[in-house]
């Protein structure tokens, strides 16, 4: 399977690549079009039109994986509908809600099949999956009970609990990713109890496939 992964960073999108080959038991091959160079979460929801036109006309990617944090956004809920007014604040269902309409506007290739999609949102942000299993605080529904939930000053706490410091250089944010990354995928069920909603929601999309 040929994949590629947009997220909001290198190195998130170096620790999803790895999750994905972890929750479907196989390594994939990964590809990174030099196009899906956008960083953070408005430009990223700006691109992905360009990007699933792109894949499904121009390249043989099987299927694209995509990240995001909610930061102080919405928090995905199971239960959300993808085209409930009700959920406008949720940027999961906003991804798939976009990519729902491009999709089904596009024209058949001949011998090529519908891209696969999964989407999930990290809550509230990537750092509190690295923490999975190391802190039993790192858990999706006590986050968003904590007093500071939906604040910078919980990111930043997360940043400093992840790296050290919460403004770690690029290589020591790339290398906790990966090393992260690969202890999740060895402890995959509990990941998706503590993250039953943003990863969860991840998880069953790429198992769909």
């Amino acid at each position: 399977m040929k994949l590629v992964v947009l997220s909001e960073s290198p190195e998130d999108e170096a620790a999803v690549r790895i999750l994905v080959d972890g929750i479907l038991g196989t390594q994939t091959d990964h590809l990174d079009p030099p196009f899906l160079r956008a960083r953070g979460w408005s430009p990223l929801l700006g691109i992905l039109p360009t990007v699933l036109r792109n894949l499904h006309y121009h390249t043989d990617a099987d299927a694209l994986a995509v990240i995001v944090d909610s930061d102080d956004s919405a928090p995905h809920r199971l239960a959300h509908v993808p085209h409930d007014g009700a959920n406008e604040g949720c940027r999961l269902c906003k991804l798939r809600l976009v990519a729902d309409q491009v999709q089904n506007g596009l024209t058949e290739v001949p011998n090529r099949a519908p891209l696969k999609t999964a989407f999930g949102l990290a809550i509230p942000a990537l750092e509190a999956w690295l923490l999975c299993g190391l802190d039993p605080r790192a858990i999706e529904a006590t986050l968003l009970q904590r007093p500071d939930a939906g604040t910078r000053t919980l990111r930043i706490q997360l940043k400093r609990d992840v790296y050290g410091t919460d403004r770690p250089a690029q290589s020591v944010r790339m290398a906790r990713a990966v090393e992260e990354a690969r202890r999740l995928v060895q402890i995959l069920d509990e990941f998706e109890r503590c993250f039953p909603d943003g990863f969860g929601s991840f998880a069953r999309d790429i198992r769909s496939w």
